[in-house]
């Protein structure tokens, strides 16, 4: 399995780009049979969700749990959710709470541990408050985990605030 993880503060534009990007590169994992692997959310997961659809990559989708029943999302991704279910083979449940950042990058490093690469949707900045891209990169790569980074020319982030 491959996991994709990367920034949530991508622009429109750029997760248009990147699920140009992803495609081509997820068509060949589809070749050997193997399978992407997202956690629920908006942006980055969904574009990640239509092109493993596009790339005929089966896509195993995870939620959040509390006590091995599904968890509640928060409301702005309730929508990205039910389409990520709709492009899914498998839907695997993950107990962390998605309003906690900290819980949120412990899944995702459960989710990184249970596969053999990882792309990465990263600029290279440094992790921060809100950010654990590079984080996960470092982690995986700790793992001896496969980690190609994706950033394509003209990608951008959304402006902080504040």
């Amino acid at each position: 399995m491959i996991a994709v993880v990367g920034h949530g503060d991508l622009t429109a534009p750029t997760l248009a780009l990147l699920e140009a990007e992803l495609r081509a590169r997820l068509a060949v994992f589809a070749t050997t049979g193997g399978a992407g692997l997202v956690r629920a959310g908006q942006g980055l997961p969904v574009a990640v969700g239509r092109a493993a659809r596009a790339a005929g990559l089966a896509l195993v989708t995870a939620l959040p749990a509390k006590a091995g029943l599904p968890a509640l999302l928060r409301e702005w991704n309730h929508r990205a959710a039910g389409e990520l279910l709709m492009l899914s083979q498998r839907v695997r449940l993950l107990d962390y709470d998605p309003s906690s950042h900290r819980s949120c990058a412990g899944a995702d490093e459960s989710l990184i541990r249970s596969c053999s690469r990882v792309l990465a949707v990263w600029d290279g900045t440094p992790s921060s408050a809100h950010d654990a891209t590079a984080e996960l990169v470092t982690f995986a790569r700790r793992q001896s985990i496969d980690v190609d980074v994706v950033w394509p020319a003209g990608a951008d982030r959304m402006p902080s605030v504040g």
